[in-house]
């Protein structure tokens, strides 16, 4: 399942690598979100064995991926970015891995740069994590830092998370789930959903022996305000969804004070629409989050996820630990 809206390039560029993939039974299926750029008329001429799902209008990632996912019937669905290219072995490993155990919901395999292939990507590098106050990370990223990929991550694991760059979910556990929160728009949507399957006690997991490569940035760079009011917004909601209300409080106060030094930290560096993203995202959040009252969990519910029990921010930037195995306490 590829989502796209004005990318022509970017499929033209990474399409044939999906296509390759070596893998019975495989449909391809591109929503369009409407774009004007003419995918629809390039698909039908170059790849016509494509299914093209065209929408009305701009749904961005979590509504465009769900109302295509409920035109489709396979037990198995793949959420893929359309900037991701893939080697021709690329899925075998994923659906070994769900078909191994019941127990899991979903699987990523290890995201590398599409430029520097030597590193891990942003978006999921070899799993995602969550800290206790809802900032996410991944095996192989912390904040800025990519790692290079030396084989320190190659062991399959449950994570917090499965990025929505490239991921595999049974498509029943989607189902129950209810798909991706399309309040998020886009960003962190797939991190939402990751943590409400955690708490209906499936699992998800990394399978590095399968890789791909991801360009990233190509929806939102890093740095644009509206990726910095999403990713902000997004994290809160995330939390306040999937965290009990007597925890709300505590984790509430942190998070100003961490996201108020984050900005702080932005307006320092001359970055006063970043700062000012950051508080955006904040009103956003205040305005969306009474919606999600009375569904949240009564208690501590996450399941068994293997939740960070310290800071990533506090790691990061007063501890000076750069890589996800200088991080100390875990469950």
């Amino acid at each position: 399942m590829i989502v796209t809206w004005n990318g022509r390039p970017l499929l033209e560029r990474f399409l044939p690598s999906v296509l390759a993939t070596d893998y019975p039974q495989l449909e391809v299926v591109v929503a369009d979100n409407a774009s004007t750029d003419g995918t629809a008329e390039w698909l039908a001429a170059a790849h016509p064995a494509v299914r093209a799902v065209r929408h009305p209008e701009n749904w961005l990632f979590a509504r465009g991926n769900n109302e295509a996912v409920r035109q489709t019937s396979s037990e198995l669905v793949c959420l893929m970015n359309n900037d991701v290219e893939v080697p021709p072995d690329w899925l075998h490993p994923l659906v070994d891995a769900l078909a191994a155990d019941a127990g899991v919901a979903a699987v990523q395999p290890k995201l590398l740069q599409h430029g520097d292939r030597t590193r891990f990507e942003y978006a999921g590098g070899a799993g995602g994590f969550i800290d206790s106050y809802g900032y996410p990370f991944t095996r192989g990223r912390l904040f800025s830092t990519m790692e290079v990929d030396a084989g320190q991550y190659d062991d399959a694991r449950d994570v917090c998370w499965a990025t929505g760059a490239c991921m595999l979910i049974r498509r029943d556990a989607w189902d129950a789930a209810g798909g991706l929160d399309e309040a998020f728009g886009m960003h962190m949507e797939e991190i939402d959903l990751c943590w409400r399957l955690w708490r209906a006690r499936w699992r998800v997991r990394a399978e590095p022996r399968s890789h791909v490569w991801h360009l990233g940035g190509a929806s939102l760079p890093q740095g644009d305000p509206r990726k910095t009011r999403l990713n902000f917004r997004n994290s809160l909601l995330t939390l306040y969804k999937n965290t009990s209300p007597s925890e709300w409080p505590r984790l509430r106060r942190m998070r100003r004070l961490l996201d108020g030094a984050a900005a702080a930290r932005m307006l320092a560096g001359g970055d006063r629409s970043g700062a000012a993203a950051v508080r955006a995202g904040w009103r956003e959040f205040a305005e969306l989050a009474p919606r999600y009252a009375d569904a949240r969990p009564a208690g501590d519910d996450a399941g068994a996820m293997p939740l960070y029990r310290g800071s990533v921010v506090a790691d990061y930037y007063l501890r000076r630990r750069r890589r996800f195995l200088d991080l100390p306490r875990w469950v």
